[in-house]
């Protein structure tokens, strides 16, 4: 039976030994030897995403790597496809930040096979043997929706009967959309007043994230009380057809988003978004040092996780020269 992510993530430490049984002493080299990592990444659907492979590809550079980088285009074939002329080139190392959860026992075993070890970087997989991957090096995405919802659990105690709710989820099938939906409805469903009354996904884009919010609007305009959006570019999308509307973001409706990107900063000064909760896209260096572990033949945790807080509106023009994407 297929593992859920948390299950995969927690899996025994038998586990956590045999993968690294069955892929160091093939992997272990001169600590000092120049490293070859092929990066499958998902795209460039978001300010997120792009702050995440010049994270990469710069710590790729101090490090003395070569990296080999893949632009999947939001296709898995594509990020199925890299991964294999990867292990043709015979990488030292592979990077897949995984566009969704499923779809990757067969590649990953392959890769296993042939003695390349492959970190996930940002969001996890569900997969038959855990074994096929070193480690995870990303968010705690069900925390992130928790905190989500902690946060309008504090900041709606004004707000009389029912708080309507739309959800903005990520792209279909993707790690974060699904735990970042369960942990927001983990956080509220305590309080029935709290009613999620539409939720579709918006792909983590900007543009349609505009889309489906104008689709909300025209069906439920006057009912909605709360937009969260699974990331920040899709609640800029949806501020705009707010506006459009005749509705003013940050005030008739709450904007929750999710990443903390710059953008997000520059709304919340605007008076248009009210918090993000952090996700940080800054992994190159746990990744380029996760890299070097793994080759040296170190046992590395299943999860090595980022660091993060939660942003509302009332800090952002403090905190907005410290962001660095």
């Amino acid at each position: 039976m297929i593992l859920n992510r948390r299950k995969t993530l927690t899996a025994l430490a038998c586990a956590s030994l045999a993968a690294l049984v069955s892929v160091a002493p093939g992997m272990a080299q001169a600590a000092d030897k120049a490293l070859t990592i092929g990066f499958a990444q998902t795209g460039a659907e978001s300010e997120w995403r792009t702050a995440n492979t010049d994270s990469v590809k710069a710590a790729a550079t101090a490090a003395g790597v070569t990296l080999k980088f893949s632009d999947a285009q939001q296709k898995q074939e594509n990020q199925i496809k890299a991964i294999r002329s990867f292990i043709a080139q015979k990488v030292d190392v592979i990077i897949l930040a995984p566009l969704v959860a499923t779809g990757w026992d067969t590649v990953l075993l392959e890769a296993k096979k042939a003695k390349i070890p492959v970190l996930l970087e940002s969001r996890s997989v569900e997969v038959k043997d855990p074994s096929t991957f070193a480690t995870f090096v990303g968010s705690d995405f069900t925390e992130e929706g928790r905190r989500a919802g902690k946060w309008l659990i504090e900041n709606s105690k004004a707000m009389t009967g029912d708080v309507n709710i739309v959800e903005l989820q990520g792209t279909v099938g993707s790690d974060p959309a699904i735990e970042r939906k369960k942990g927001f409805e983990e956080a509220l469903k305590a309080d029935p007043r709290f009613k999620i009354i539409r939720s579709q996904t918006g792909d983590f884009t900007r543009a349609k994230g505009k889309e489906v919010m104008e689709a909300f609007l025209k069906a439920d305009g006057k009912k909605i009380n709360v937009l969260y959006a699974h990331n920040d570019d899709m609640a800029i999308g949806a501020i705009q057809a707010i506006e459009e509307a005749g509705f003013k973001p940050g005030k008739d409706i709450l904007v929750i988003g999710v990443d903390a990107v710059k953008g997000a900063f520059e709304a919340m000064i605007a008076g248009k978004m009210n918090v993000s909760v952090e996700c940080s896209p800054l992994l190159g260096p746990q990744l380029m040092q996760a890299a070097k572990d793994v080759v040296g033949g170190k046992k590395l945790p299943r999860w090595i996780k980022t660091n993060e807080g939660v942003f509302p509106a009332e800090v952002a023009a403090k905190e907005f020269p410290n962001r660095k994407y």
